[in-house]
């Protein structure tokens, strides 16, 4: 039995793009665009009738934008994961979205292949940022780390691990379990395990959250 396409919603005011990037998603045979709209708004109807597996999220945009529509889909459907894909990199864009929900950020001058990469690992409960992105994520993590010691570690339900601590700071990279797992030389499931651990820890839900989260508390 062939595998089921990823169906994919596409959130941009700007008609032209969504058209362009409706057809190169559409051109790859794991994924069907199942829908499009022009803002927030409109996202949150598309989402409750086209039943997407993932939504590419453009940031500034009328009526609703892209960091409140996120936080209100995060809201009322939290397993449903949504890409940033926007022309903005500054950090408190980037912040933001992540803080909302977002378990991506892209900028539009990304690759095709990261694209799709971005959506595939979205659909498996990772998080995806581009590079330039995840810098932004390690520079603001070093800078709170330096700037503010904490004993926060004593004041958890149970303290992390130095392996575990290693992980959340491979995580706020934006590496992938398979790339932490080949970087630390240990099994795959065994980073799932440790992600597992941290996520209850911190009592959050997915990676984005625990980064954030960690990097609030000055954990990393």
């Amino acid at each position: 039995m062939s595998r089921q396409p990823i169906r994919v919603l596409l959130v941009d005011d700007q008609p032209l793009f969504r058209e362009g990037l409706a057809v190169l998603l559409t051109n790859h045979p794991g994924i069907e665009v199942v829908g499009e709209a022009g803002n927030g708004q409109e996202a949150l109807a598309q989402v409750a009738a086209c039943q997407p597996d993932v939504v590419l999220m453009d940031v500034r945009m009328p009526v609703l934008d892209g960091v409140a529509a996120t936080r209100l889909l995060h809201q009322q459907q939290p397993h449903l994961p949504v890409i940033i894909l926007t022309t903005f990199d500054d950090d408190d864009q980037v912040f933001e979205g992540l803080r909302a929900g977002a378990v991506g950020y892209l900028l539009k001058d990304v690759s095709s292949q990261k694209l799709v990469e971005a959506i595939q690992t979205a659909v498996r409960g990772e998080t995806f940022l581009q590079p330039s992105i995840a810098a932004k994520v390690v520079a603001e993590l070093n800078r709170i780390s330096q700037a503010q010691p904490t004993t926060v570690q004593a004041h958890l339900i149970e303290p992390l691990s130095e392996r575990e601590l290693e992980i959340l700071r491979l995580l706020a990279t934006g590496a992938s379990n398979r790339e932490i797992a080949q970087q630390l030389f240990i099994t795959e499931g065994t980073v799932k395990n440790h992600v597992t651990n941290i996520l209850g820890k911190l009592n959050v839900r997915d990676r984005a959250q625990a980064v954030l989260h960690a990097k609030e508390l000055g954990l990393i």
